[in-house]
């Protein structure tokens, strides 16, 4: 095949890799012949310059022709992103993937530190130990957190647990400050998080425990992978406070009360159930 080269969302230029392509699409529970299939059609209707997000459209559109269940499966980046525009819904999700790893988790807490109070996006406490939790959601694929999100984070912890120390019902605690992104971490923000001990949890980082490896290991996937639900109807549902597709089938009521009928009620249940108990196999 011809190499062509494909502009990414940072705008940086790359060679097309049918590779990177094949290993999305198993990856989200496409079986062999499928993957062969789309492969082939992508690969047919490239040109110089085309974006990665114009290849992803053609792919999740191939896909969601052959199964909703693994187009939602495949679409989770663009779905986490979906969750904004702000972060707040962001920050209630990654506190729920935390209860579900047995964390206890509480969101929006202020906290008076040695020199300042500060409002940290998430408190999470297990067995002794106590982490300072802020999230940084993006809603543009093309962003990256670099040095400067991890620095600032650091010097916040610092001040928290220095408050803390003070308080006699932390004394046997353990503290460490985290850094949550949708998103990717520029190198120096991973040397810099490394050497001070802040635990980075990115889009694709640490290697086998990222975030998208822990949606999928805990099927905890947002209601907006859900290509049953329109754009407008998932913007109502996260306002009511539905932002999970495990919740949509014992909150039928909700989707209900939007004007969804109960046909396709019935078709969103099956999909966001498919989906959650697939992350789990």
């Amino acid at each position: 095949m011809k190499e062509v080269v494909i502009t990414k969302a940072s705008g940086e230029k790359a060679l097309f890799s049918a590779a990177k392509l094949k290993n999305s699409l198993k990856r989200a529970g496409a079986d062999d012949a499928a993957v062969k299939e789309i492969v082939q059609k992508i690969t047919g209707q490239l040109f110089e310059g085309i974006t990665t997000r114009e290849i992803y459209h053609l792919a999740f559109d191939l896909l969601k022709h052959k199964t909703t269940v693994t187009a939602a499966k495949y679409k989770l980046k663009h779905a986490i992103m979906e969750l904004g525009p702000n972060g707040f819904v962001f920050e209630k999700y990654v506190a729920e993937l935390l209860r579900q790893k047995g964390f206890d988790a509480r969101v929006g807490q202020i906290v008076q530190g040695r020199c300042v109070s500060h409002e940290i996006d998430i408190i999470a406490t297990k067995d002794q130990w106590q982490y300072v939790i802020e999230c940084k959601f993006h809603n543009n694929p093309g962003f990256v957190c670099d040095v400067k999100i991890p620095l600032y984070i650091h010097s916040r912890f610092r001040d928290v647990t220095e408050g803390w120390d003070k308080e006699p019902d932390q004394k046997g605690r353990s503290y460490q400050g985290w850094v949550v992104t949708n998103t990717r971490f520029t190198t120096d923000a991973v040397q810099y998080g490394t050497c001070a001990g802040l635990h980075l949890l990115g889009w694709d980082y640490p290697a086998r425990e990222s975030l998208r490896e822990q949606i999928d290991e805990t099927g905890l996937y947002p209601l907006t992978c859900l290509t049953t639900l329109t754009t407008a109807e998932k913007q109502e549902l996260m306002a009511d406070g539905l932002f999970l597709a495990r919740d949509v089938s014992r909150h039928q009521g909700q989707l209900s009360q939007i004007g969804i009928s109960q046909e396709r009620i019935k078709n969103i249940v099956v999909e966001s159930e498919e989906l959650c108990t697939r992350g789990l196999t």
